[in-house]
Order: structure tokens, then C-alpha cells, then sequence
């Protein structure tokens, strides 16, 4: 007899019956009714066991899709991004959904550039709700993997962090000439301080004299302000500078002036070219140091212009 079916229960009509003949003919009589009474019962149909209707596992109401990211390469722009990907509130929602990436500008995405599709509530379509199986519950499905991307369109490089890179640190600039002092030409000397010579008004020569052709560009040996610029007897066309130490240096037979009276110039600066105008007998560059802007207050301009760093 199975455990779970049902049995009629016998009419008592067919039981009374049973025991009335019992009670006419006698105990030996009430057994062989109760075996066809339960031969009866045993021979009903069984009634068919109850069962649960078979449903449909209970899908989740809403599927929530699994941000996209993908990668810029060169060419897009948002607007084709999200024809191509079928995105809902086409650019303008995937710019929303990425501004932060993007900046301020829509048309101005970067190759490497990650957006992310769909990011922010793109959900599946729901599912109509079926009554869930008594039995347990089916584990819920596994995510479907993403949707590869269309044929046709190269991969984009692995793109860096969004955090913008920081830029490379700029190579320090050069420091300007003004912070140290230099030779006023390339040249070597052709003639030395304190030369005796009766040439010379002072009996000796009050600088020094360096090989320079005709034009070759006359630098300031060191920051400062242009006391004098033009022309000056036998100097010719001259160029005299205060320092920030108090001393002048002094640039003599110019062809070519390029700085004047009141400026202010720094190491290295061209304040003009080189002549042999005034008292000379060739292109050269005569150059003094003085403690006063005067004749007559010279000093070891060669001795100066090392103790303030200037290779010569």
C-alpha cells in the first residue's frame, strides 16, 4: 500500500451488513464478510497522489546589467559610441555617466580614454513573475558574459588609470647668465693690463685688448645698468656698465651699439659688435674694469672677472 494514497473509506451500510449476518450466523460467518469487506476496500482504485504543479524557476524581477567599460581608440567620438552600442539617452547620458573622465569638453576624448557603458541603472528588461516551486529554490543563474565587441574595430591599448598621469617634471631652466659673470668675447687677449707704452696718455695700457673681428658680438661680463653708451674720443664708440658691486666695465671701439643709456642688462646680454673706431689700428675689443665710470680709475680687469667665476 503506498505511503502517501488514500483509501475510500466503506459505506457503513456494507459494515452493518456484516455484522448482521455475524450476529445471524454466528462468529464463524463475521470473518469471512470483514476479509470481503477489506477485499473490497483493497480492491478501489487508488486515488493519484497529489502533485505539485510544475512551474518555471521565479526569475529575478530585474537583471541589473554589468557596467560595460570600453576603451577609446582613435576616431571616436561619443555620439558614434553610443549609436554603435545601442545605448539609451544616446551621447548626452553616456557624457553624464562619464564627465568625470571626460571634462568639461564632450568633443574632446582621448585615445586610451575608459568609458563606462551603461554604468548607472542600463538594466535588463523584466521578467514576468511565475509562482515559485515548493521545492527549494534553484540557484540563481550565472551572469552572462559580456558582450564581445563589434568585429571590425581594432582593440585600443590598455589604457593608463583615469587619473590623469601627472605630467613629467619640466628640466629646470637654465639659469641665466646674470648669475655669474663671463668673458665679454671668445677671443684671446693681444695685449695685457699695464702694458708700458707711450702710446697710451697714462704711460701704460688701462685694460686689456682681445682678438675680436670686425662685428663679432661684445657681451656684458655681468648684470648691471648702462651708465654711458656712444661715442668717446679715442675710444671710439664705447658702452660703460655699473655692476651691483659698485665697479664699471667699460667696452671700447665699437662698430655697432645696441644698448643705450639707462637700460639695464645681464650677464651674457649683447650690448654690440666689435669695430676700431676712435684711437685704434684694428678690430679689437678693448675692455676695462674701473671703481668709478671715469678714465683714470682702472683696476685688474682680468684678476676681476676671474674673482667673479668668468673662465678666461
Amino acid at each position: 500500500m503506498p505511503a502517501k494514497g488514500k483509501h475510500r473509506r466503506p459505506k457503513s451500510l456494507s459494515i452493518s451488513r456484516g455484522f448482521a449476518v455475524a450476529g445471524t450466523g454466528g462468529a464463524a460467518l463475521a470473518l469471512p464478510l470483514m476479509g470481503a469487506a477489506g477485499a473490497n476496500a483493497a480492491g478501489a482504485p487508488a486515488a493519484a497522489p497529489a502533485v505539485a504543479p510544475a512551474v518555471a524557476p521565479q526569475a529575478p524581477a530585474t537583471l541589473q546589467a554589468a557596467p560595460t567599460v570600453y576603451t577609446v581608440v582613435p576616431g571616436d567620438c561619443l555620439s558614434e559610441i553610443a549609436a554603435e552600442r545601442g545605448l539609451s539617452g544616446g551621447w548626452q547620458r553616456l557624457y553624464a555617466e562619464n564627465r568625470e573622465a571626460v571634462g568639461s569638453n564632450p568633443s574632446l576624448i582621448h585615445p586610451g580614454l575608459k568609458l563606462t557603458l551603461g554604468g548607472r541603472g542600463e538594466a535588463a528588461a523584466p521578467v514576468d513573475a511565475v509562482p515559485a516551486p515548493r521545492t527549494a529554490p534553484e540557484a540563481a543563474p550565472k551572469a552572462a558574459p559580456k558582450a564581445p565587441k563589434p568585429a571590425g574595430r581594432a582593440a585600443a591599448p590598455q589604457a593608463q588609470p583615469e587619473s590623469a598621469p601627472e605630467a613629467p617634471a619640466q628640466a629646470p631652466a637654465a639659469q641665466p647668465a646674470a648669475a655669474g659673470f663671463v668673458a665679454p668675447v671668445s677671443g684671446g687677449i693681444s695685449t695685457q693690463y699695464k702694458v708700458a707704452g707711450a702710446m697710451w696718455s697714462s704711460g701704460y695700457h688701462t685694460g686689456v685688448d682681445f682678438i675680436a673681428a670686425m662685428g663679432t658680438s661684445v657681451k656684458a661680463v655681468g648684470a648691471g645698468t648702462v651708465v654711458s653708451a656712444g661715442w668717446s674720443g679715442a675710444y671710439g664708440n664705447e658702452v660703460v656698465i655699473r655692476h651691483a658691486d659698485g665697479k664699471y666695465s667699460q667696452y671700447a671701439h665699437l662698430s655697432q651699439l645696441s644698448v643705450s643709456s639707462g637700460q639695464s642688462v645681464t650677464a651674457g646680454q649683447s650690448i654690440g659688435l666689435s669695430g676700431s673706431t676712435g684711437n685704434s689700428t684694428g678690430p679689437h675689443l678693448h675692455f676695462e674694469i674701473r671703481t668709478s665710470p671715469s678714465y683714470g680709475s682702472d683696476m685688474d680687469p682680468i684678476a676681476y672677472l676671474r674673482s667673479k667665476g668668468a673662465s678666461l
